[in-house]
């Protein structure tokens, strides 16, 4: 399989949910596509099934100019700052959507273990090292098409994050993020010290060896590009499409 590679730069939220759902609406167009990118500014965005108002305090990310944005994808709600994310468009996987997470999810694991690490798979969706969390995964199956999309962590502060993101349950909010804390790791916090976009070339190159793909590089058609903006200015930074739930 040929796979083309984007070596994206860091985007603000509602850009870079409608490139990757341009990219899956034009996967027969274009063939599979690995995406790597940033958020700037920081962001949360929420799994299609989730309210913001229930998972976020949104006037304080107001106030510290933090975007929200939902995503086609399912899962929980997402502090996107100190991470580097992928997302890959492919051709529907027969079978279970378990058998497909641990395919592509191997992508991050192959790029961990060459900076040393010992990553494990975990639960649907997850990838762990030294028993904490370090990547989250999400994944829609649309347009003829499968997306997946993920953070890799380079730093966590779970204070600052639970400065925006609500827990279930208030008086429990101490006992939470004390649980968070031990629950999650990073690069960082497992001694990795990795520039950006080295990185970046880590993960194409994991995904390369797990998928068996040949990567390649090449201009993206403007139509694509062209889809996106409309996405972006009238679906995604709208508020019907954030708050609809």
């Amino acid at each position: 399989m040929d796979l083309r590679v984007i070596y994206d730069e860091k985007h603000r939220a509602y850009w870079n949910m409608a490139f990757d759902e341009s990219l899956l609406v034009h996967l027969d167009k274009i063939g599979p596509t690995l995406r790597l990118y940033g958020w700037n500014p920081p962001a949360v965005s929420i799994g299609y099934f989730q309210s913001m108002e229930e998972e976020v305090n949104v006037e304080k990310a107001k106030n510290l100019g933090v975007d929200l944005v939902r995503r086609i994808t399912g899962g929980g709600a997402v502090y996107h700052k100190y991470e580097i994310t992928y997302s890959i468009t492919l051709p529907q996987f027969k079978g279970r959507i378990l058998d497909s997470y641990m395919v592509i999810d191997e992508g991050i694991m192959k790029a961990l273990k060459k900076l040393g690490l010992e990553p494990k798979h975990h639960g649907i969706n997850d990838v762990i090292v030294n028993g904490k969390k370090i990547s989250g995964n999400a994944q829609t199956r649309k347009y003829g098409g499968l997306l997946q999309h993920g953070t890799l962590l380079i730093n966590v502060n779970v204070d600052e994050m639970f400065e925006i993101l609500k827990v279930p349950e208030e008086k429990y909010r101490d006992k939470v993020i004390d649980s968070v804390k031990h629950r999650v790791t990073s690069l960082h916090h497992e001694g990795i010290d990795v520039d950006f976009d080295d990185l970046k070339n880590l993960l194409a190159e994991g995904f390369s060896e797990a998928l068996g793909a040949k990567l390649y590089e090449d201009t993206i058609p403007k139509e694509i590009y062209d889809y996106a903006h409309n996405l972006e200015v009238n679906k995604y930074a709208t508020r019907e499409w954030n708050f609809k739930r």
